[in-house]
Formats: structure tokens, C-alpha cells, sequence
């Protein structure tokens, strides 16, 4: 069955953004560095994988989540230069030039919505590919559902099930448990204290799950701060999205809109794509 495509739109534009010579100016001298490489990523993985259609999430840096108010450390220290939010601000709309679905909402984080396209689309039967290179989302690999890790100057790396198993040494859907046990230091999860990721892989192991060990009279101390940290790490699936029919992409009006903000070259490679059978 032909998959639905789902992209972390802010993982993909940071990368993009460090990435791209920031030589790179739009027409009216404003940056275009990130909005360059972020639409040839986006057209790689339409040219290599050939979805049905795809969903671009982004986060709303605006507005905090429940994550930022529950905990105060989380994603605390993380400041973005000025060219980065502009492009950020430019993308869902180029995005959306072309036809395809953007999903950014007050409250929720792009990794809720992979969250909830995944649950829709396999409800349904379908195939997902995830394209990220957020590890959270290893909590959605499953039989029908393939993450797309970036690598550099390669093809992403297929993280199924038994890659999950492989790297981590747990089931996907223990992800947001392990998480919480090991904790992660880019968003400022702090873990439980003393634990490392093989610890927390080895007990998970015995145990199944965090409740199972707190039933156990594990972690104690720590218990709601670890089911906190738990509730953080796991992605919304009820999170809104906008209706995903198939969709062939028109690359030639994201050309037009690509053009109008003063980017020929990206014009360029809109039309080129858009001769593309």
C-alpha cells in the first residue's frame, strides 16, 4: 500500500538551517538558506518514497505546551537566532503552497501530530513513514509505521521494531518509559537518578513497564516525578490534523510562491519537479 508521508517540518528546517550556507538570500535580502534546504529534503523524500500524500508538522514556539508548564526545565536554555525564526515563520506556508497538508497548532509540538497521523492512518491499514531525526518518535515504529532517521550525506536510516529493540534494547512502545528512566538532556528530561540507558533497558526488561516497577515499590521517591517525565516523553495522538487525501504535490504554484519571495533557484527546482511523472 502506498504510505503516507508524515515530516517533522521544525527536525528537517534545523538541520537545514546549520546545514546551508547562510550565503543564501531571498530577493529582498532577507535569509533563504533554511527555506532552500528544507525544500530539497522535502523533495528527496517525495522523489525517493512516492506517498500517497504527505503531512509537514510544526511546533508553535509561541505558545508553551503542557510539557513546557508541567515542567519548567523542559526544553529550557534552547535560543534560536533571528534568520531561524524568520524562515520558521515562511515555511508552513510555502509548504502549503504546493498542496500538501501542514499541521501546527497553540499547544502542541510537530512530534504530536506524527503522533496523531500515525494512529489515523493505521487505523485505516495504511503504511506511515515518519521522517524525523527526533528519537521520541521510535515509540511509533510498528508493523505498519517506518522511521525515517536522517544521516548525513547518505539515505535515512529505516528504524523499524527490531531496530528500536536493536538500538535501545526495548519495545517501541516502551519508549516513553525508557525515556523517562534514562531521561534526555536536549529537552532537560532529568531521568531517574543513577540510571543510565542500560539500566533502564535492562529493567524494563524485567519489569514491562514503569507502573509495573513502581507497583514493585521501585523508585519511590521519584515515582511522580518519573510519571511526569513519562507523560512528557509520549506523544499526543489525539493532537488535530487536517483531512490527509491523496494528493499530487503542485510544485509548479510552489514554484510561484518560492518566486515570490525572491528564491529563483528554489523556483528553479519547484518547476523542475514539477516534470517529474
Amino acid at each position: 500500500m502506498t504510505p503516507l508521508l508524515v515530516v517533522d517540518g521544525d527536525s528537517f528546517a534545523h538541520r537545514a538551517y546549520h546545514a546551508i550556507p547562510k550565503s543564501i538570500r531571498r530577493g529582498d535580502g532577507g535569509p533563504g538558506n533554511m527555506l532552500f534546504g528544507f525544500s530539497n529534503m522535502l523533495l528527496r523524500l517525495w522523489a525517493d518514497e512516492r506517498p500517497r500524500t504527505a503531512l509537514v508538522a510544526w511546533d508553535t514556539l509561541e505558545v508553551p505546551t503542557y510539557r513546557h508548564e508541567a515542567l519548567e526545565a523542559y526544553q529550557s536554555g534552547r535560543e534560536f537566532e533571528a534568520e531561524l525564526l524568520e524562515q520558521l515563520g515562511l515555511l508552513p506556508s510555502l509548504v502549503g503552497s504546493s498542496g500538501l497538508a501542514v499541521a501546527k497548532a497553540p499547544g502542541y509540538e510537530a512530534d504530536d501530530f506524527l503522533g496523531a497521523a500515525v494512529s489515523f492512518e493505521e487505523a485505516t491499514d495504511g503504511d506511515v513513514l515518519v521522517a524525523t531525526s527526533d528519537r521520541d518518535a521510535f515509540q511509533l515504529a510498528s508493523e505498519r509505521t517506518t522511521i525515517l532517521q536522517p544521516v548525513r550525506g547518505a539515505a535515512p536510516a529505516r528504524i523499524d521494531p527490531a531496530e528500536v529493540r536493536k538500538r535501545y534494547g526495548v519495545e517501541p512502545e516502551q519508549v516513553p518509559d525508557f525515556i523517562a528512566l534514562r531521561g534526555d538532556p536536549s529537552d532537560r528530561i532529568p531521568g531517574a537518578r543513577g540510571i543510565g540507558p542500560k539500566k533502564a533497558a535492562d529493567l524494563l526488561a524485567q519489569y514491562g513497564s514503569l507502573d509495573a516497577m513502581l507497583d514493585a515499590g521501585r523508585f519511590a521517591a521519584e515515582a511522580d516525578a518519573l510519571r511526569l517525565y513519562r507523560r512528557i516523553a509520549t506523544l499526543d495522538r489525539e493532537a488535530p490534523l487536517p483531512p490527509l487525501p491523496d494528493v499530487v504535490p503542485d510544485w509548479t504554484a510552489a514554484a510561484a510562491a518560492a518566486r515570490d519571495l525572491g528564491m529563483e533557484g528554489l523556483a528553479g527546482r519547484f518547476a523542475e519537479a514539477a516534470t517529474w511523472s
